[in-house]
């Protein structure tokens, strides 16, 4: 349904109007300082006029069909009066009031309701439990707070909050950007976040979208906006709230529990060139950087400060962030100090007070950098409050003159930093963004933010080309024996190896006898396991022996586990063993995948064995796999320091670990109907080139349709 009546009307209508202060009051009140072109209908039978308006008794009386309604009134009044709206022909709807789907099963009913009522109407609406709407390029507003000057409200920032309370925070402080459209969306009964992306995406005004998410609807159309929107160049920054795990769904693999909710949605952005943040802070930072007329195209930032202290302090919060400070070359030093004298540390943040010559040495230190290849962006660091009572008072405008002259000279983007977010001079933020150029804050958040865009600005590598392996099918496996949902090592393995995942040597047995022969044939030690589909996790039942030398261990651990095998309630479906190789050696490493009930296949690796749950040291990528995405991953944990060369210890083959990887991943994408889970734990990297073993593995099937459905899933 179109979004223009309610994100742009022609027309407003106010149930529940009245001279009284409340939303109702204020948004006639609003219309008006906005300037709003349109009629405004306000509607309550007890009154003849409002504000100076004609007052109607009822919607059916207006004169015209509005293009929107907003509904000041309690909900006990609601259902009647969407009912007259839709009789009435009003296009859309603002609904205030709260006490909906966000209390319960009882709210959720009441809502339900009436949003049947507004889609058989084709009515888009914005609510309940909302704030409203403010669109200040176009001059309208139902938003429930007073407009008291609407000279700096617009801009080309897209707000979309299912906090009203986040709306207000972000519209509280415009020093650095205007709106373009602020959509306070509530519990979006009818008309969702991804609604007005994708009205934002196709909007003009809009240059930069900024998103508070609780909750992701329609996760594909999501994601398709997400693209739609990164290839239209118009970045989504992304503040997520609930980043606990999903607990509700039964998890039978280890991978299942680690890869969760938020992880998961953070690789889903990232894949989606969408710009994640954790706070409010970030989120006006990645905003205010998006208002430069250039965008840094490379991570490499120099920071240039007049106080080795401050140089520090910056190092050290960037390098716990990441970021990436290339220090100055030999040669770019010696430049620097033919002109500054001395310079204090590698050169990044670049302390360029040297002889104290200031009004010489600091736009000499940015020429220097903007010099360097490995430098994208130019950051000088300077704190100017807006009332100080120290200082310099010409200084504030002096830097803004030394660093505009700066970039004039330069194709790079140029930042004015203060040390601590929202400190700044409103002069100063003024002209610098007279200039096109940009007033960040937060050694962390503002230097962050510049970081963030470079990312989203350098784009993604290619999704990575399969190796058309093929194997054995899960589907047939699965249905040759229907209701099966959890494969047993063996099957696993034989699954697997047929796509290129490395796995032990083993042999399934029955008896002893046959178990002695495998042994024999593997060359002792081995392990010994029970083998069946109902035991996901053979080690927590003391169903696994390993080390075994020689025929008599064999025989002793095949009677030990036999017993126990006899002791579980209810008893395996079969009874049966598996002989394997005992890999003594190697780096232990865990991989798996897991399905996100929204956002599909991921891949996950870290260091194995039992402390993976612990730790949660590991990487995580959505399928399919982009190109370089196994090794960056193995890269990005940790414990990964352990596959290199380490106290005499040869370094592991970690190009093995690669192809297992993009072989898990291709077995995942070729069964990806009806996969659900795999994990591989541990696999066994041994040393530079000789390759790395899967020692132990689990695939977890989907479950059918009609179960999901009833899961809740």
């Amino acid at each position: 349904m179109p979004l223009d009546p309610l994100v742009k009307p022609r027309s407003v209508a106010i149930v529940g109007a009245t001279d009284r202060v409340g939303p109702a009051r204020s948004v006639i009140e609003s219309l008006g300082a906005i300037g709003f072109p349109g009629a405004i209908y306000p509607v309550n039978p007890k009154y003849q006029t409002v504000r100076n308006l004609v007052c109607y008794p009822s919607l059916t009386d207006l004169p015209e069909a509005p293009d929107v309604v907003v509904f000041s009134i309690r909900k006990p009044l609601l259902p009647e009066q969407i009912r007259l709206a839709v009789k009435r022909g009003a296009r859309a709807a603002v609904i205030y009031d709260a006490g909906f789907a966000e209390l319960g099963e009882d709210g959720a009913r009441e809502q339900a309701e009436i949003a049947d009522l507004c889609r058989e109407a084709g009515m888009p609406v914005c609510g309940p439990n909302c704030m409203g709407i403010l669109n200040p390029t176009a001059r309208s507003t139902t938003y429930k707070q007073t407009v008291m000057d609407p000279s700096d409200l617009a801009g080309n920032v897209g707000i979309v909050s299912q906090s009203g309370s986040v709306c207000i925070a972000l519209l509280s402080d415009l020093r650095r950007y205007g709106i373009s459209l602020s959509v306070s969306a509530g519990n979006e009964a009818v008309t969702r976040t991804v609604d007005y992306l994708e009205y934002l995406i196709d909007d003009p005004a809009t240059k930069v979208i900024a998103t508070f998410t609780e909750t992701v609807r329609e996760p594909e159309r999501y994601v398709a906006a997400l693209d739609r929107a990164a290839a239209a160049g118009k970045p989504v920054v992304v503040l997520k709230v609930g980043r606990s795990e999903r607990t509700q769904r039964a998890i039978t693999s280890h991978t299942g529990g680690l890869a969760g909710e938020s992880r998961v949605f953070s690789e889903v952005l990232k894949a989606h060139r969408a710009i994640e943040v954790s706070d409010l802070d970030e989120m006006s930072e990645v905003l205010a950087v998006c208002q430069g007329e250039r965008w840094p195209r490379g991570r490499g930032i120099s920071v240039v400060t007049g106080s080795g202290g401050l140089a520090e302090m910056i190092l050290d919060n960037a390098t716990a962030a990441g970021l990436d400070l290339p220090a100055l070359s030999s040669a770019e030093r010696a430049e620097a100090e033919r002109v500054i004298g001395r310079i204090t540390g590698d050169g990044n943040p670049f302390d360029a007070w040297g002889n104290g010559d200031y009004a010489v040495n600091l736009p000499h230190a940015m020429s220097v950098v903007n010099d360097s290849e490995r430098i994208a962006a130019i950051v000088y660091c300077a704190d100017t409050g807006n009332d100080g009572q120290l200082g310099h008072p010409g200084r504030v405008l002096e830097n803004v003159k030394m660093l505009v002259e700066a970039a004039q000279r330069s194709h790079k983007p140029h930042y004015l930093m203060s040390s601590r977010p929202g400190v700044m001079n409103l002069r100063q933020a003024k002209a610098l963004r007279e200039a096109g150029l940009v007033q960040i804050g937060g050694t962390r958040q503002g230097l962050g933010a510049i970081d963030r865009v470079a990312r989203h600005m350098m784009g993604q590598r290619p999704v990575r080309t399969s190796a058309n392996r093929c194997g054995p099918e899960l589907a047939d496996l699965l249905a040759a024996r229907p209701g099966r949902r959890t494969i047993n090592e063996y099957d696993s393995k034989r699954l697997l190896s047929g796509f290129g995942v490395p796995v032990a040597r083993e042999s399934r047995v029955a008896t002893i006898a046959e178990a002695t022969r495998a042994a024999r044939e593997l060359s002792y030690p081995v392990v010994l396991k029970s083998l069946a589909d109902e035991i996901a996790h053979k080690t927590e039942l003391g169903l696994v022996a390993v080390g075994l030398e020689n025929d008599e261990d064999l025989a002793r651990a095949f009677a030990r586990l036999s017993e126990r095998l006899e002791r579980l309630d209810p008893p395996p479906s079969e009874r049966a063993f598996l002989v394997q190789e005992f890999v003594a050696d190697g780096v232990e490493l865990f991989a798996g995948i897991s399905r996100d009930p929204d956002f599909g296949l991921s891949l996950a690796v870290g260091m194995g064995g039992t402390a993976i749950a612990v730790t949660r040291d590991f990487a995580l990528r959505m399928l399919p796999l982009r190109e370089g995405d196994a090794e960056a991953m193995i890269a990005e944990v940790r414990g990964a320091a352990l596959l290199a060369s380490v106290r005499g210890q040869p370094a592991a083959d970690v190009g093995s670990v690669v192809t297992c990887l993009e072989a898990l991943a291709d077995f995942a994408q070729h069964n990806a109907d009806v996969l659900e889970e795999v994990d591989l734990n541990p696999i066994k990297a041994l040393p530079q080139g000789r390759g790395c073993i899967v020692v132990d593995a689990l695939i977890v099937a989907r479950a059918p349709a009609s179960a999901e459905a009833s899961a809740g899933l």
